[in-house]
């Protein structure tokens, strides 16, 4: 299963989690290339910072330890709920060739359900004229999206709200987050 390289810190928990037998710091993170939510261990005596971009791939990592785990959407802290709509935007942003190129590749989910029909905000009007605009040229950024859908909602915020209903497991079919694991509501990755 691929794993996450970098992942953004939504909670840091110097002391650990608060009545938790360990005093082990820990942070609560989001990947960014999965959207992963992580349970990171940082080396001794380092601080993170809310929204810092963290290195937790397979090579020698700065600032942290260990990967303690996937982490549900409960088990996140308040602060980490509240950091996590700007962490995913972040990645959306910096990511802007790849979830344009989702609009361009997009296909059918079902007979009569298409993954652009997922996103909040397109029905089947929208996913028409996507799939018209796409053909005559592929998109080649959200602007570009926006100008040639008429009345399109904004991309980002589309995208950011189906990634948070796939965080919370409230999703039928995951586009852009690692479904959960076995033992957890598991539906296949479309993205």
């Amino acid at each position: 299963m691929p794993k996450e390289d970098y992942a953004i810190v939504l909670d840091f928990l110097p002391t650990g989690y608060p009545n938790s037998y360990s005093n082990e710091p820990i942070a609560q993170a989001l990947g960014t290339r999965y959207f992963t939510l992580l349970e990171l261990v940082p080396r001794r005596g380092i601080n993170l910072l809310l929204q810092q971009k963290v290195y937790i791939g397979p090579d020698k990592r700065p600032e942290i330890e260990r990967i303690k785990g996937r982490l549900p959407y409960s088990k996140l802290t308040h602060t980490a709920q509240e950091e996590l709509e700007k962490a995913i935007e972040t990645i959306i942003l910096e990511n802007e060739k790849k979830f344009v190129e989702f609009f361009n590749k997009a296909g059918p989910v079902t007979i009569r359900m298409h993954s652009l029909e997922l996103l909040p905000g397109i029905g089947k009007k929208h996913m028409q004229e996507i799939l018209e605009e796409r053909e005559k040229k592929p998109f080649e950024s959200f602007q570009d999206l926006s100008s040639r859908v008429k009345l399109l909602p904004d991309p980002v915020r589309m995208i950011k709200e189906k990634v948070l209903e796939e965080l919370r497991g409230e999703a039928k079919y995951y586009i852009f987050v690692r479904p959960p694991e076995a033992g957890e509501r598991h539906r296949k990755r479309r993205f």
